[in-house]
């Protein structure tokens, strides 16, 4: 079947998407050459938060610049990390004493754009420290560092940061709480439907329509398991059981969940998946002290959900509930 998709040129696609963007939001962000950054930016006293990744996740990741949240998010092409010049720059548009957390989620390209792009900043004396996002567990709970990608726990990370540096908090009690965040969280993506890639219309991955792959990369990539499609019921026990099997909880303990749409499943399935989740884990004795279900960080049409759960504690609630405002997430 032909890829139907309202486009003009593929080739223009990326320009034409970010002028759009900028278009619908303009009183919050603004394009400075690949970079997407905040149109009120914060003093240089407080560290900046910088991140980078491809386009065609919308609304992930420029929709998180803003207040309380991204300074920059340095923008590539669909699917495809941007290139070390264009992080280089933004590190050196943000350089302050304060410092920069450059936040980078665990992908080929993007790790080896942002790390290139680190070490060049430390050479030329940026006051610039990282953190990369690791939080898939598809590959099972002791697989290496190469295997464990970064998912969609990195925009609840950087609201957490975001709120960080913004209350004034120092570069390294940052980098120390968004740590302590990202060790405690886990994300495990399903997905019944493959997505095409919107400029050549290929398909990315193949799945039978009585089936559902449970471990799913995030732009389509195998490696997990296929199974039968199942319930909303059955479908979060599979996943919530895998992702709690990686956790060292107990009854009692703090957790915030987020059913994350891949860009083609209903929010009516994701509040009933929600729904499901959070009685599991009532059961348990588990508290969900934070909730959220939506589309934060999709794969075009792809049709499935990540769900995402993370062990949080009072500071890091406190953090997660600081006002922000920014395309993609508002709290007043």
């Amino acid at each position: 079947m032909a890829m139907k998709k309202f486009i003009n040129d593929p080739e223009n696609l990326t320009t034409e998407l970010m002028a759009g963007f900028i278009m619908a939001h303009g009183g919050k962000v603004a394009l400075q050459g690949k970079s997407v950054v905040r149109v009120n930016p914060k003093s240089d006293d407080k560290v900046a938060i910088v991140t980078l990744g491809g386009q065609g996740h919308e609304p992930a990741l420029s929709a998180f610049v803003g207040e309380g949240m991204l300074d920059v998010s340095v923008a590539g092409g669909i699917f495809a990390a941007p290139g070390a010049p264009a992080v280089i720059e933004a590190l050196q548009a943000t350089k302050r004493d304060a410092g920069t957390l450059l936040v980078i989620l665990n992908h080929a390209g993007d790790v080896l754009s942002g790390n290139m792009a680190f070490n060049m900043a430390t050479q030329q004396g940026i006051n610039v420290q990282k953190i990369l996002t690791h939080e898939d567990i598809s590959a099972g709970k002791d697989a290496p560092l190469e295997d464990r990608r970064g998912l969609v726990g990195c925009i609840p990370l950087y609201k957490i940061v975001g709120a960080a540096a913004e209350a004034g908090k120092s570069l390294d009690e940052i980098v120390a709480i968004g740590e302590r965040f990202n060790e405690g969280m886990r994300t495990l993506i399903v997905a019944c439907k493959a997505a095409t890639h919107p400029q050549s219309g290929g398909a990315i991955g193949e799945i039978a329509d009585d089936e559902m792959e449970v471990g799913m990369g995030q732009h389509g990539e195998g490696g997990g398991v296929v199974v039968k499609m199942a319930t909303a019921d059955e479908t979060a026990k599979i996943m919530l059981d895998k992702l709690l099997a990686t956790m060292d909880l107990a009854e009692g303990d703090k957790v915030m969940v987020m059913v994350n749409g891949c860009g083609g499943t209903t929010l009516m399935e994701q509040y009933i998946v929600l729904n499901s989740v959070g009685k599991q884990l009532a059961e348990k004795g588990i508290e969900m002290v934070r909730s959220m279900a939506g589309e934060y960080l999709t794969v075009q049409e792809m049709a499935g959900f990540q769900l995402f759960i993370a062990k949080m504690d009072d500071e890091l609630i406190a953090l997660f509930d600081a006002p922000c405002d920014t395309p993609g997430w508002t709290v007043r």
